[in-house]
């Protein structure tokens, strides 16, 4: 994914530092911040198949819109627009279809148009659907904030090319030793030079600035701006289980809170998210099982509310 310093490795410039050289071939073998949160998605709650099984239950949703899309399409009068519709459904269908089947899935990872792993790109979408849920909420917060990463990056490497051409122009050896402008916009391309020279054969300025500026190639976590491509509508949302319900009021589960009955009666108590004003247990931030909410003090109460919150940063999902 990097563009080449000058056509040698990178490292090839500390080659005379020895501890340098050393520190930045450990980086290189310690885990990216991209294979941690992939992984740390791949445990999301309600993926399991024997459980919630949000998957399945997504995919059903998908494949009854796109029914009744493709209904709606053949019932329309105008043959022109009834071609044009059933080809948008047919894209969107084929869209879809890049994400349940894992094949695809991996084969568009080999590529480097996908990031994350087929498991961990379900994780996400869970997020998205259900982030008003007192589990998800945070996770959500997080995605937010890795994508706002990634956004500056790409404003600071568009701004650091004006600043260079402004400078020093765009003929000129960078103080580096690089090619300067040159070398910095190719940061910027696209990873195909097909579409560069589509663009070109356009003849669109417009056109052709977009895509030599603003790629993807360097965002991390492309899946995540990706995400809404594949959002449905609120009320197309599998609904959730009582006892999944239950398991996203809480930051922390039990170990036989995987299994997940749809019959199964769980009092609307125990599925509610704990009140800010009643007794929260050092072991549980459920409310008491008795139902009785007892008020504390404005210390006592602060006091709990610092350690749910200290608990909750170490869960792991």
């Amino acid at each position: 994914m990097r563009v080449r310093y000058n056509q040698e490795n990178y490292m090839k410039v500390f080659g005379n530092e020895p501890v340098i050289y050393q520190r930045i071939l450990s980086s290189e073998e310690e885990p990216s911040l991209q294979s941690l949160v992939s992984r740390w998605l791949e445990r999301t709650p309600g993926l399991e198949e024997r459980g919630f099984n949000f998957w399945k239950k997504y995919k059903m949703s998908v494949d009854n819109i796109l029914d009744d899309q493709l209904k709606e399409a053949e019932a329309t009068e105008s043959e022109a627009l009834r071609n044009h519709l059933i080809g948008q459904q047919k894209r969107r269908r084929e869209l879809f279809n890049s994400i349940f089947d894992i094949k695809i899935h991996n084969a568009l990872m080999a590529r480097g148009e996908r990031r994350l792993t087929h498991r961990a790109l379900q994780g996400a979408l869970m997020i998205s659907f259900y982030r008003e849920e007192p589990r998800f909420n945070q996770p959500h917060q997080l995605l937010q904030l890795l994508m706002d990463v990634d956004s500056l990056m790409t404003k600071w490497r568009y701004n650091h090319v004006m600043l260079v051409q402004r400078m020093i122009g765009s003929q000129l050896i960078g103080t580096g030793g690089s090619s300067g402008y040159q070398y910095l916009r190719s940061t910027l391309r696209k990873c195909r030079e097909e579409f560069v020279a589509l663009a070109i054969a356009s003849k669109n300025p417009h056109i052709y600035s977009k895509a030599l500026l603003f790629s993807d190639r360097y965002k991390v976590f492309l899946d995540l701006f990706n995400l809404s491509t594949f959002l449905l509508p609120r009320d197309c949302i599998p609904p959730l289980t009582r006892q999944m319900k239950s398991r996203l009021s809480i930051m922390e589960e039990s170990n036989n809170a995987g299994d997940d009955d749809e019959d199964k009666k769980i009092p609307p108590k125990a599925a509610s998210a704990p009140s800010p004003t009643s007794s929260v247990s050092s072991n549980s931030p459920c409310p008491p099982e008795n139902g009785e909410e007892k008020v504390t003090s404005d210390s006592d109460l602060e006091k709990s509310l610092e350690n749910s919150i200290e608990r909750s940063c170490e869960a792991s999902m």
